[in-house]
């Protein structure tokens, strides 16, 4: 049920969660690579239950020590802001829930390892997922001199009883069981649920699936409004009440997630060549990716707002693939940053039966000019001059016709 025994690494550093599969790992590394483990527990916002005696969960699986990083204000800052003026949406419809936050655990992670005096560090990803090349990926950016160890790539359990069997032969406490029907990931912008009924994708997702919205049928019969404001493509208040990035989500995750915003049913195209079905629930990211789409059409040129479009799908297959460590990304915030600039203005949203919808839209930077677009009388526009520019636009098809009608006549 293991490698054969490994001496070259001395101290690993280990993405902990507390779960069945990183329990297991712990002894596994000790007995496999004959070194000393340390725990490490990046908190991305999933919440006080799955972070609830994780310290004394990883000691009893034999780790030496276990730190525990809050990253929260890290990932909505520096990632999940930024990446929101890009637009990005992965195959039309992800917001990106677990690629967004793999970047800064692996920074995390690294950091311990340079902290402790590691020489490896490992992760519980299996063999057939994203996570294991955006982990790895990042790994290779940041430290490419340390080792990586993935023991779903080198030992030969592959269920849950026989991960179960491996900690109960060796007296490892875990509150795991066999019967687990979901495997869910959770943290501050998103929860995903895989597994279970989803896995046929004839299933409709019974009600067990969502755990942060209400279905739409039974969301509240009255709408609710938000008032949000924005400056350079940030949101800065909810209601005219301030709020810094965490907190924003946090409310907005709760208020949406009530009227039942934010839930997607998808079979997606994973990075290694398989199709897997998950389930999303993203109540703020859907509130926030339609009020920036409602200020984009405001206060944004056609030509620009069709290359931030562009810009953003190039940016979800990014993300998607683990390549947050690269100078391509750079550049391209850079451009979203540029663009977002006068992405200042508010922005009134309706929440209704599922429903994320824009209602009123207004900024000083608009480029919506009544004087110019009623069909009413105007003193601004000569519509006379539309014949000319008509003219000129459809030139090359009037030079084709003409070469057509010539042809022809001969």
């Amino acid at each position: 049920m293991s490698a054969a025994k490994n001496t070259s690494v001395k101290k690993v550093v280990l993405a902990y969660s507390g779960g069945l599969d990183t329990s297991a790992i712990v002894p596994w590394l000790k007995e496999n690579y004959d070194c000393e483990v340390v725990a490490f527990v990046a908190d991305v916002g999933q919440g006080d239950d799955e972070l609830a005696g994780v310290e004394e969960k990883a000691i009893a699986s034999g780790a030496s020590s276990c730190y525990v990083v809050d990253l929260k204000d890290k990932f909505a800052s520096e990632v999940i802001y930024p990446t929101l003026k890009t637009g990005a949406i992965y195959e039309g419809q992800y917001l990106l829930g677990t690629a967004l936050a793999r970047p800064i655990i692996a920074e995390a992670q690294v950091a311990i390892a340079r902290q402790v005096g590691a020489d490896a560090v490992a992760h519980g990803c299996t063999g057939k997922g994203n996570d294991q090349v955006r982990f790895e990926s990042a790994f290779a950016a940041l430290a490419p001199d340390l080792k990586v160890i993935a023991p779903w790539r080198e030992w030969t359990m592959r269920s849950r009883p026989q991960l179960l069997a491996y900690l109960a032969e060796r007296n490892v406490p875990c509150s795991a069981s066999a019967t687990k029907i979901y495997s869910r990931d959770a943290n501050l912008w998103h929860i995903s649920t895989e597994g279970g009924e989803l896995e046929d994708p004839w299933n409709e997702p019974t009600e067990q699936v969502w755990t942060w919205t209400v279905a739409p049928e039974h969301a509240p019969n009255t709408p609710e409004y938000l008032k949000l404001t924005f400056a350079n493509g940030e949101l800065t208040h909810i209601n005219d009440t301030d709020y810094q990035p965490v907190d924003a989500i946090l409310h907005l995750n709760k208020v949406a997630g009530a009227h039942g915003v934010g839930r997607l049913d998808m079979v997606e195209n994973r990075l290694v060549g398989m199709k897997s079905r998950g389930c999303y629930e993203t109540p703020a990211g859907a509130v926030l990716y339609t009020a920036l789409q409602g200020l984009e059409s405001l206060v944004l040129d056609r030509t620009t707002q069709d290359y931030r479009i562009r810009l953003g799908n190039e940016f979800a297959q990014l993300m998607y693939d683990g390549r947050w460590f690269t100078p391509l990304k750079d550049v391209m915030l850079a451009a979203a940053t540029k663009i977002a600039e006068p992405l200042t203005g508010d922005i009134m949203v309706k929440l209704y039966k599922g429903q994320a919808t824009v209602t009123q839209k207004r900024s000083p930077n608009s480029l919506y000019s009544n004087a110019f677009a009623t069909f009413d009388e105007d003193e601004v526009y000569n519509q006379q001059h539309a014949e000319g520019f008509i003219r000129l636009y459809s030139l090359a098809s009037r030079i084709r016709a003409l070469h057509q009608q010539a042809d022809d006549a001969e």
